[in-house]
């Protein structure tokens, strides 16, 4: 009889308990989310999908796994942010800020990458289009201070 009432109890406190943010998947698709302001927040696995992003402030954010496949991230803040695992498909960034940010292993084929700030981005194992590389190579500097990577090397520039 213990034994039932305790796994009563603990199912209870189970049920009743707060969900985390980092448990549940917030999703965001195709909002108009004009400068807001994001920054320094547990946002992993979140879905921004098609999502109007300009102007916003994700900075210091940690983004792991979270799908930002067709966002509109012009002149967006991501600077500081955790993108390790992030989906960036079709993303638009111009004029984004992604200074010191973590993109390892992210997926970002058919992103548009166009006047952005990549100071410190280490973007190990990104699957990009060569002739993107090739243009973010002409801007690469710096290094991660997180991960220790030098953008260039993570870029595989030459």
């Amino acid at each position: 009889m213990g034994k039932r009432l305790l796994a009563l109890l603990a199912g209870i406190f189970i049920f009743l308990m707060p969900v985390q943010a980092g448990w549940s998947a917030m999703d965001y698709a195709k909002q108009v989310l004009i400068e807001s302001d994001y920054s320094n927040r547990d946002l992993r696995g979140v879905t921004f999908n098609l999502a109007n992003l300009l102007k916003a402030n994700l900075s210091g954010s940690d983004l792991e796994g979270a799908s930002l496949f067709g966002a509109k991230l012009q002149e967006a803040d991501l600077s500081n942010t955790n993108l390790t695992d992030a989906t960036l498909d079709s993303a638009i960034l111009e004029g984004t800020n992604l200074s010191n940010s973590v993109l390892e292993d992210a997926f970002a084929f058919n992103t548009k990458f166009k006047d952005v700030n990549i100071k410190g981005a280490d973007f190990t194992n990104v699957l990009m289009r060569e002739d993107v590389v090739s243009t973010l190579c002409m801007v690469a500097e710096g290094q991660n201070p997180i991960t220790g990577r030098n953008t260039r090397d993570t870029l595989g520039c030459r």
